[in-house]
This record gives structure tokens, C-alpha cells and sequence, in this order.
């Protein structure tokens, strides 16, 4: 199996059965991410060294404009989309497989988790893998502590409260917080 099919596999959003041919090169792929994450978080870097060391990760260069301040987490890796001038800080965890895209000017704060995976509900299927995309819009900013599960749009302009478990799409310009999350105010658009 190439990487070019697995990925086209996991955007197609169809499942990954356990132990499956595809679950395996799932396995191999995680292995590869391990390893540039243990060389990007084992000691101090440059920011540059950081973007190379990220655009190695995902596979395609980022942006001059990228900011990441390690530790940093992923067991993919081969799956996230970065935008312009986004920053991501420390302790963060992308679970990428379903697919992450980060939108321009985006803030993800530390310890956010981005997971794209479910495990099938049925107890005799559990190791069965069901990917769904995670989309990010511009301007977004996330609080530390959030999590952001498969499936789910935030739009552009949002803010995601700390600590807050988003389980439903978010429209542009709110604040959303609370497990689940929930809209807790409009931004005024006329100050953006």
C-alpha cells in the first residue's frame, strides 16, 4: 500500500477494519510520526528547524508564517492541512488520520486534542476505525484544554472556550464553550 491510496482511503471516509491491510500501513505510518515527533520535541529548536522538522510530519512545507511551540503530538501526521499564519501551542494532540485542515490565522492553544477517528460502538467491531474530517476555518481561536471531535466544522472567526469538548459544527463568529460545547455568545462582526 502507498501513502497516496491510504489517505485517499481515510478522505473517503470509509472504515479501517482491525487488522486489516490498510490498519497495518495505519500502524506503519504512526511508527514514521513517532519518530520525527520524538526529534522535534526532544530538545530545543529554531523555529525554523521546527517548520522543517513539522513540513517533514505532514509531508508538504508549511508557511514561513508557522508557529509551533513543541511538545507536539501526532500519530499520523500525513493528514493535517496548515494555513497562513497559524499557531499552535504546546502539548497539543492531532489524531489526523480523518483528516485535519487549519484555516489562516488560526490559534490552537495547548493541550488541544483533534481527534478524527471513532471505534466502531459494537464490542465484537471495537477495533474497526471510523475517520471523519476535522475543519478548522481562519481566525479561529482555540483554548487550552479543548477538545475537538471527528466530524466536526468550526467556522471562521470562532472562539472555542478552554476546556470545552466541541461535539457539533460551530458557526462563524461565536464563542463556544462547555462540555459539550454550546454557542455562548455572537461576536460583534463590525469590530472584525
Amino acid at each position: 500500500m502507498e501513502l497516496i491510496d491510504f489517505l485517499k482511503h481515510l478522505n473517503a471516509g470509509k472504515t479501517v477494519i482491525g487488522n486489516s491491510e490498510i490498519h497495518q500501513f495505519m500502524h506503519k505510518v504512526s511508527h514514521e510520526a513517532m519518530k520525527i515527533t520524538a526529534e522535534l520535541n526532544g530538545s530545543y529548536h529554531e523555529p525554523e528547524e521546527i517548520r522543517e522538522l513539522f513540513s517533514e510530519l505532514i509531508g508538504k512545507p508549511v508557511d514561513p508564517s508557522f508557529g509551533l511551540f513543541p511538545p507536539f503530538y501526532t500519530d499520523c501526521g500525513k493528514n493535517i492541512t496548515i494555513g497562513k499564519n497559524v499557531f499552535i501551542n504546546s502539548g497539543c494532540r492531532f489524531q489526523d488520520q480523518g483528516g485535519i485542515t487549519i484555516g489562516d490565522g488560526a490559534l490552537i492553544g495547548h493541550n488541544v486534542v483533534l481527534a478524527t477517528l471513532n471505534h466502531d460502538f459494537s464490542p465484537k467491531k471495537r477495533s474497526t476505525l471510523h475517520p471523519a474530517p476535522i475543519m478548522i476555518g481562519k481566525n479561529v481561536w482555540i483554548g487550552a484544554n479543548a477538545t475537538v471531535v471527528p466530524g466536526v466544522t468550526i467556522g471562521n472567526g470562532a472562539i472555542i472556550a478552554a476546556g470545552a469538548v466541541v461535539t457539533k459544527n460551530v458557526p462563524e463568529n461565536v464563542v463556544a464553550g462547555g462540555v459539550p460545547a454550546k454557542i455562548i455568545k455572537r461576536l460583534d462582526t463590525e469590530e472584525m
